[in-house]
């Protein structure tokens, strides 16, 4: 790097250079005292408390009756120290970890799983519990098992679109995993089912379709990988309602794609097309609307999921409006699990689904 022409090059030194008849002397790096780790003793000392009480405080103890200005002073003290307790000394005591494993889906999630997500980990964090996410690109089966058991959780939460089997359970369970628990449309032998009834959500769009007079509908299949988990009940759910002629139709999510379908829609005979979710719909609706087809007047189109960015558009866009629990409650569902931990699977439905009829259909 060139020099500046205004500073001579015999005036550059490092800012330890110290002074021109010799470096300054320095502490070698190597002999610089690490600093000590703060113990629940230190806390206790300055907060004035036992270390019990310390201990009882910091690890949210239920079954001990503390006054609130000792917690408050424990907890100052401890963030004064700045003394973090030991996760692997606590769940030698306890017998088991708080950690709570939640793996990364493998399938693209929508805004609305997406948010309920992110409120179940505040809701399990709130419980004192750790949310840790792992994500497993490339692990499938019992490789899955063995890279989550590796860490020892209390408990997995499983999302849809991730392969468990009644084998990779057992193996959680016995390094240690009080609860497994999976999200998504299919039980898993030996796991807690949450289930969320995608079947239900094509059975709502297809019977809407059908009360508006549109009965050969086209459903819109994504061609993306992983998502036929949901996209297949979806299907399903919509061939089941009385008086509605389906018909699959693959789609990528591409403008390509999109165009290319609906160049040939004419063609199709379709009266009607139920989208997987909004984002497909109104991809598909914009490449329909390309082609000089009218909605709803030659196409009633209708997605899922009842995003904001469907009711903006024009027309605003018919959906199916799918209601999840709160975080709070599945956290809930899963701490009761951990603390009374049963061999007997559960089963619980999670979702509800509703037609909303907009100016698309």
């Amino acid at each position: 790097m060139p020099q500046s022409p205004n500073i001579p090059s015999a005036d550059i030194r490092p800012a330890n250079a110290g002074s021109p008849n010799g470096p300054a002397a320095s502490v070698p790096a190597a002999s610089v005292p690490a600093p000590s780790v703060p113990t629940s003793a230190d806390v206790a000392r300055l907060a004035g408390v036992s270390r019990a009480t310390v201990s009882y405080v910091l690890n949210n103890a239920e079954a001990v009756r503390i006054s609130e200005p000792t917690r408050r002073k424990v907890r100052e003290a401890a963030e004064e120290l700045g003394y973090v307790p030991h996760a692997a000394a606590r769940s030698l005591r306890a017998g088991h970890t708080r950690i709570v494993l939640l793996p990364t889906s493998h399938v693209p999630v929508g805004r609305l799983y997406s948010a309920f997500l992110n409120e179940l980990q505040w809701a399990l964090r709130r419980l004192d519990y750790t949310v840790v996410q792992y994500g497993g690109l490339g692990l499938t089966g019992d490789e899955t098992a063995r890279a989550w058991a590796e860490l020892r959780p209390v408990a997995v939460i499983s999302p849809g679109g991730i392969a468990l089997s009644a084998r990779n359970v057992a193996t959680l369970k016995r390094a240690g995993a009080r609860a497994v628990i999976t999200l998504g449309p299919e039980r898993v032998p030996g796991a807690h089912a949450l289930l969320m009834d995608q079947a239900e959500v094509g059975a709502r769009a297809a019977a809407h379709l059908v009360e508006r007079g549109r009965r050969r509908i086209g459903v819109i299949v994504p061609e993306e990988e992983g998502l036929g988990s949901f996209s297949g009940p979806r299907l399903a759910g919509a061939r089941s309602v009385a008086g509605a002629r389906v018909e699959p139709l693959p789609l990528a999510y591409t403008e390509e794609s999109a165009a290319a379908l609906a160049a040939r829609w004419r063609s199709l005979g379709l009266e009607a097309a139920f989208a997987f979710n909004d984002e497909y719909a109104m991809l598909l609706m914009r490449a329909l609307q390309d082609a000089g087809l009218r909605v709803p007047e030659d196409v009633a189109v209708m997605g899922a999921d009842d995003l904001l960015l469907g009711r903006l558009l024009r027309p605003r866009l018919s959906t199916v409006r799918i209601g999840m629990p709160t975080g709070d409650h599945l956290a809930a569902l899963v701490d009761r699990a951990v603390r009374e931990p049963s061999e007997i699977a559960e089963r619980r439905d999670l979702m509800t689904a509703v037609a909303i009829r907009r100016e698309s259909t």
